[in-house]
């Protein structure tokens, strides 16, 4: 593998930023690693133990120096969508494989829907599509709460918020009053508000992603082979709970991986996980 080279490509209200990890000699198709909002230095420890293939990663819009330029539309999966065909079209057209997470897995089950030529294999973890679950209007009400938090009383606050709010277990309570308040302080953030009302989760992805409704029928009809993946630890949380829901949906059996929702962490970002074990997991399903 050479050394690792970055590009940028102007999209409609945002200048992209992404990373090449060129193996020349590989005969595997190039594997794209996706988020949002994470960025792509989050995916630096599952990205070194593929080797084998060109890997590239990105920062979405909004995210890392991905910067939104003048007149930037209001970010949504398929605007996301667009962007991800944009880099694929920029590093050769595809197919590639794509192992998207969080948000990201929302934008890639976007992108298949209507491009599924670019892609060979999606591998989505735990996509946090609350419109999938039983409970929805719930889980959407207590969301709607952590952005008024936000805004109301800042980063700290709203970030406080959301994640109590991923960590319950289980079928949420109709009034998003009777979901636990943390103080930021529990969670080593900030309880002052700096007067900021540009999060890229909080004030541009938290809605339009966990609101969006995929086209399943487009999904199951796609040519593009898609898993559906959770992690173990992630039981009865709203992301394992809709991304078994979402696997339910388009008729596949969930893909389970070792560790959580960041599995494939190395420590970094707050978050320990297992990724030798996540890796060898997403290396099975590429490969089957």
């Amino acid at each position: 593998m050479t050394a690792s080279t970055t590009h940028t490509l102007e999209a409609p209200g945002a200048v992209l930023h992404y990373d090449v990890r060129p193996v020349q000699a590989s005969t595997a198709p190039t594997l794209l690693m996706i988020g949002s909002p994470m960025d792509a230095s989050g995916f630096a420890a599952l990205a070194a133990r593929f080797t084998d293939r060109t890997v590239v990663t990105y920062d979405p819009r909004g995210a890392g120096r991905s910067v939104l330029t003048e007149g930037a539309p209001r970010s949504t999966p398929d605007l996301h969508a667009d962007d991800v065909a944009r880099v694929i079209t920029a590093i050769g057209g595809g197919p590639v494989d794509v192992f998207a997470s969080s948000g990201g897995a929302v934008n890639a089950l976007a992108l298949v829907a209507r491009r599924p030529e670019l892609v060979r294999v999606l591998v989505a973890h735990e996509p946090p599509l609350a419109q999938a679950l039983p409970d929805r209007d719930n889980v959407l009400a207590a969301i709607a709460d952590i952005g008024e938090t936000y805004q109301a009383k800042g980063w700290g606050a709203g970030m406080a918020k959301f994640i109590a709010s991923t960590s319950v277990r289980g079928e949420f309570p109709a009034d998003p009053a009777d979901l636990p308040v943390p103080s930021p302080t529990e969670f080593g953030l900030p309880t002052e508000d700096d007067g900021s009302r540009d999060d890229v989760l909080l004030a541009q992805n938290l809605i339009t992603c966990t609101h969006y409704q995929p086209h399943y029928e487009a999904l199951r009809a796609a040519s593009t082979r898609i898993f559906i993946g959770v992690g173990v630890e992630s039981e009865g949380q709203i992301t394992y709970r809709a991304g078994t829901a979402v696997a339910e949906r388009l008729g596949v059996e969930p893909a389970v991986f070792p560790s959580h929702h960041g599995g494939f962490l190395e420590g970094d970002f707050g978050m320990k996980g297992e990724p030798d074990a996540f890796a060898a997991t997403l290396r099975s399903l590429l490969d089957s």
